[in-house]
C-alpha cells in the first residue's frame, strides 16, 4: 500500500541527525517537524526569518503572526529567534543549513530537481528553493512517485524548468526510499509496506538500480 503524506514525513524524520540545522520546504516537508524523535535535537530554519521552529500548533496555540515560509502558522522552540529574510538567506547562502527537505515535481536520475514552475500554469514563484539547493550539503526530496495521470516523476531527465543541478541525495516517495548515486541512477533502498519491487520498477522512468532483497520501510 502506498504511503500517504504523513507516512512520507514519518520516514523522512528517520533521516534527521542530532545537532543539525534543517530547512523544511513547502508541502510534505513541513510535516516532518511533527515526527522528529524526542531524543534528536535539531534547529529548524525558515527562509522568511525564523530559527527554532516547533511542531504545528494546536488550535489554542495558533498565532496568526507567526508563520513559516509557506504562510502556515507554526510554534517556536525555547531559544528561537526572529530576523529579516536578508539575514535568513545569508545563513542559507553561507552554507549554514546542513539539511534541506524539499518537495518536487520531478527529479532526474542525475539528481536534478524541478520544483518551482509548470509552464502555462500560475505558480507562487521560486521562493528560496534555488538558494537552498545551491547551498545545502544534503538534500532529501519528499514527493509522490507518479503524477495524477500516472506518469513517473523519477525521470532520466527533467522535463520541467530546473531548480538545481545534481543536488538531490535521497528521495522518499509514497512507494520507496531511493538514493541518487553520484554516477547517476536511483538506487532502491526500501519499499513502502505492501508495495512490490515490480510496482516500483513500473513507476520509475529513470535508471533504477536494485541490489539484493529490498526491505519494507519501518514506520511506527
Amino acid at each position: 500500500m502506498a504511503l500517504d503524506k504523513i507516512g512520507i514525513a514519518k520516514r523522512i524524520a528517520q533521516e534527521v541527525q542530532d545537532g543539525t540545522y534543517i530547512n523544511l520546504g513547502i508541502g510534505i516537508p513541513t510535516l516532518v517537524a511533527n515526527f522528529i524523535p524526542d531524543h534528536i535535537n535539531v534547529v529548524l530554519q525558515s527562509e522568511n526569518g525564523l530559527l527554532g521552529i516547533g511542531p504545528f500548533p494546536e488550535e489554542e496555540e495558533v498565532d496568526a503572526d507567526l508563520i513559516n515560509a509557506g504562510k502556515q502558522t507554526v510554534t517556536t522552540m525555547a531559544g528561537s529567534s526572529l530576523f529579516s529574510s536578508a539575514e535568513s538567506f545569508a545563513m542559507i547562502r553561507g552554507g549554514h543549513v546542513d539539511l534541506t527537505i524539499l518537495g518536487a515535481m520531478e527529479v532526474s536520475e542525475n539528481g536534478d530537481i524541478a520544483n518551482w514552475k509548470i509552464p502555462g500554469k500560475m505558480v507562487k514563484g521560486m521562493g528560496g528553493a534555488m538558494d537552498l539547493v545551491a547551498s545545502a550539503e544534503n538534500i532529501i526530496v519528499a514527493m509522490q512517485h507518479c503524477s495524477r495521470s500516472g506518469d513517473s516523476k523519477l525521470l532520466k531527465e527533467c522535463t520541467l524548468p530546473i531548480t538545481g543541478i545534481r543536488c538531490v541525495k535521497k528521495i522518499v516517495t509514497d512507494l520507496a526510499v531511493l538514493d541518487v548515486l553520484p554516477e547517476g541512477g536511483f538506487k532502491l533502498l526500501e519499499r513502502a509496506p505492501g508495495v512490490t519491487v515490480e510496482e516500483i520498477k513500473a513507476a520509475t522512468a529513470g535508471k533504477l538500480i536494485i541490489e539484493g532483497e529490498i526491505p519494507e520501510m519501518q514506520i511506527d
